[in-house]
């Protein structure tokens, strides 16, 4: 089971919809995916099909010990996977932690009962929080969605030192399984700069796959569904599909050399 945690503090970069769209074109391609939805806004919940005001129980719920992860899972029936839902409750998990033993682990120690997924996505808060750190000390490696601007390279160095700090205390595994372009537009001069940078400065750590700026990726969570069941010749589900081959033949080459 890979435990894949998709952050940047930095917000509007396309965190969400790459999780949603990422579990939806990995269930396509046989896996069985588990989505966590961090963010107290619950985009990702909505994105999926799910009423986040009518939530019985949500991932809150599991951070403060009063449900099993296995509880509070629902199914997205549309997208083929399944989803731990949150809703604005989670923004009070982040007080009642504060004094709490152990509480940097509580999501770890969740995901750990449970069993049969290929993949658990992890879709942060853009905020390098007591949430967000639950999900870095779970996860086994990180995924970077970021625009190809000039101020996101900035905010890459601080998540890059957060990283290292949660791998230095926190989860001595932690990896960064790489940096994702997204909202991406080739007539763009200073896109292609940054991009060039990326990829001088990490290398392979850049996924190949890169996300363009496409309308249908933005209309499709106001249905609730994922870009590639809501218009799959689309070019953003084409590009979440490629992405999701990318990552299955990746972890298939980890494996062979282990």
């Amino acid at each position: 089971m890979k435990i894949l945690a998709i952050t940047n503090q930095k917000g509007g970069v396309g965190k969400t919809t790459t999780c949603v769209n990422l579990a939806a074109s990995l269930a396509a391609n046989k896996k069985k995916v588990l989505l966590v939805d961090l963010d107290p806004q619950g985009n990702a919940t909505t994105g999926c099909g799910i009423d986040k005001a009518h939530l019985k129980h949500s991932i809150y719920h599991v951070l403060i010990n009063s449900k099993t992860l296995r509880e509070v899972i629902v199914r997205s029936e549309k997208g083929g996977f399944d989803v731990a839902p949150s809703n604005r409750e989670l923004a009070g998990a982040e007080v009642e932690l504060v004094n709490e033993i152990a509480r940097e682990t509580r999501l770890k120690q969740a995901i750990a009962t449970i069993d049969g997924y290929d993949y658990v996505l992890l879709d942060c808060p853009p905020a390098l929080n007591l949430v967000t750190v639950n999900a870095l000390t779970a996860a086994n490696t990180v995924m970077i969605p970021m625009q190809c601007e000039y101020y996101a390279l900035e905010g890459l160095s601080d998540l890059v030192n957060t990283i290292k700090k949660v791998r230095a205390h926190l989860n001595g595994k932690l990896e960064i399984e790489g940096l994702l372009r997204t909202m991406f537009d080739r007539r763009n001069m200073l896109a292609q700069q940054v991009s060039a940078q990326l990829e001088g400065h990490f290398g392979d750590k850049v996924y190949k796959t890169v996300i363009p700026r496409n309308i249908r990726l933005a209309e499709a969570p106001s249905y609730g569904l994922p870009a590639l069941i809501y218009d799959k010749t689309s070019k953003g589900a084409t590009a979440y599909l490629d992405l999701a081959a990318e990552i299955i033949s990746k972890n298939k080459s980890i494996k062979s050399k282990v």
